[in-house]
């Protein structure tokens, strides 16, 4: 198992199945937080639930953890070795006419990603794992009372003109980098010329789709609150 990793195509391919398990995670979120735009009550029970169910907690969550700590970690070892190669390749040609910018320079939108993560995590995570396992107060998870109630959280995130221009950044950079991302998983993958096509095309939609309705349900909760 360690030689795999450390082979080139074996870092390619954990990295490639660590990002296709972090899409469907990104598709279950949107799919949770839309709910909040049609209807707040519907919002805050899938969010309880999710926020309350052992398997999702004890199970599910540590995975997600690992999941993105072990993309980004095989990302900063990837970018390492092509920056490596690159300094070989780049004596001999012009690098840059033979990728793209977003190829090159996937570290920085990755970067970007991270942050926002963090940000996200000591926005909502951090004060919901406070409520549940510190002050021990499950009472006010799902509506009023003192615990932690997820539609109010949510909608004040959005009030400050700042936090929601940042957020909408953040998701700018996630959509450039699941473009060049799912070419390059599916590619790592060894997927057939025809059935990559396909994805491609279903990955572009992705890239667009999946970040453009997070950047409206920010929206919308701002010029809405």
């Amino acid at each position: 198992m360690s030689g795999f990793f450390k082979s080139s195509i074996g870092r390619k391919y954990a990295m490639a199945l660590s990002a296709f398990f972090l899409m469907f995670f990104l598709l279950q979120h949107f799919a949770i937080n839309i709910l909040s735009v049609f209807s707040p009550d519907a919002f805050n029970e899938a969010s309880h639930f999710m926020g309350t169910f052992w398997a999702v907690q004890y199970l599910l969550q540590p995975v997600l953890i690992f999941g993105v700590v072990f993309h980004f970690i095989m990302g900063f070892i990837l970018e390492a070795k092509n920056r490596s190669a690159r300094v070989v390749k780049y004596a001999s040609n012009n690098g840059a006419a033979n990728s793209s910018w977003m190829s090159r320079n996937m570290i920085y939108s990755g970067l970007a990603i991270l942050g926002f993560i963090v940000l996200h995590f000591i926005d909502f995570w951090l004060p919901e794992i406070n409520t549940k396992y510190i002050q021990g107060d499950m009472s006010g998870l799902l509506a009023d009372g003192d615990g932690f109630r997820y539609y109010e959280e949510l909608t004040h995130k959005f009030v400050n003109p700042i936090r929601v221009v940042a957020y909408i950044v953040a998701f700018v950079f996630l959509s450039l980098h699941l473009m060049h991302g799912f070419s390059s998983a599916f590619q790592s993958s060894g997927v057939s010329s025809m059935r990559k096509e396909k994805l491609q095309l279903f990955g572009k939609a992705y890239a667009i789709i999946i970040p453009l309705g997070f950047i409206f349900i920010a929206l919308y909760h701002h010029f809405n609150h």
